[in-house]
């Protein structure tokens, strides 16, 4: 796939974007999900050694094709490292996947009801080299945990400022304001996003658009501006602790909207699986996953 091969896919694609990108902290509880206990391992070279292994093993199944997953979303080491001898993103465009890179280095401590993204002071060499594989574009997170408007516009501003810098560098950048789904002031933060996201949207010069990737909005169809903006690629969901099933028929009712599942598309897969039996839970997992992308309900 050439980059306009790929900008057509991710925009108009029927299909969802994999979230294969845990790092640090969340490792050993991936790992943990997928059946290795903490005691397999000793160090963090181990550690995401088998988490690379996991990866692998999925991007390399019969069951991960362009077909149905658009596009991935890799952690750092994952996009250095090699899938059956190439590297991941090369690996990932022969079979019809758009790499995507997690460009964060995790949050700030929580203030004004959210988490700001830490500095990352080295994130241009990190934009080059990315290019240089291959890789198509970014993922940013951040987290609003209460509806303080003051907070929701610091993120929104923040996420992209740093958009800006990764269109800069010739990638398209994933924003990720995730509202927490645990939150008692969800519907409330999900209708400032709303707000605070149509006005940077708006401001941004130029002509070049983003993606978004938010938490399924407590009040279905709400982000249908955001999946109609002129400056949006394409609007992708995070499963946000729900678990597969319901998840699935949250994104389902939200026109527009494709899945960027990670905890929700790996619940089923186990490390002791023989390889038939992990293709077989990794197809279904995908099959449900693409069916609530492309299948809305009324």
């Amino acid at each position: 796939m050439q980059q306009q091969d790929m900008v057509e896919k991710i925009a108009g694609g029927r299909g969802f974007i994999a979230a294969l990108d845990q790092s640090g902290g969340s490792t050993p509880k991936a790992l943990k999900g997928y059946g290795v206990e903490e005691s397999a391992y000793s160090g963090d070279e181990q550690m995401f050694g088998l988490i690379h292994d996991m990866r692998v093993r999925i991007i390399t199944s019969p069951a991960f094709t362009g077909d149905k997953v658009l596009g991935a979303i890799l952690f750092e080491r994952t996009m250095d490292g090699e899938a059956n001898g190439k590297p991941v993103p090369q690996a990932l465009i022969e079979r019809g996947v758009v790499p995507f890179i997690k460009i964060d280095k995790g949050l700030e401590d929580e203030a004004n009801g959210v988490q700001l993204m830490k500095p990352m002071p080295e994130l241009d060499t990190l934009l080059a080299r990315a290019k240089s594989l291959g890789v198509f574009g970014t993922k940013e997170r951040s987290v609003i945990n209460l509806a303080n408007r003051e907070g929701i516009a610091a993120v929104v501003k923040q996420q992209f400022e740093v958009g800006q810098q990764v269109l800069a560098g010739g990638l398209v950048p994933i924003i990720e304001p995730e509202v927490n789904i645990k939150s008692a002031e969800r519907a409330e933060a999900d209708a400032i996003l709303l707000d605070e996201l149509v006005k940077a949207l708006d401001a941004m010069p130029g002509d070049d658009k983003v993606m978004l990737k938010l938490s399924l909005p407590k009040q279905p169809g709400l982000f249908d501006p955001l999946v109609d903006h002129p400056r949006v690629l394409r609007v992708v969901a995070l499963s946000g602790g729900f678990a597969r099933p319901e998840a699935c028929v949250e994104l389902a009712k939200n026109r527009g909207v494709i899945a960027s599942f990670s905890r929700a598309l790996l619940e089923d897969l186990r490390f002791q699986m023989s390889d038939e039996e992990f293709d077989a839970a990794l197809g279904q997992a995908i099959d449900a996953i693409y069916t609530a992308s492309v299948e809305k309900t009324a």
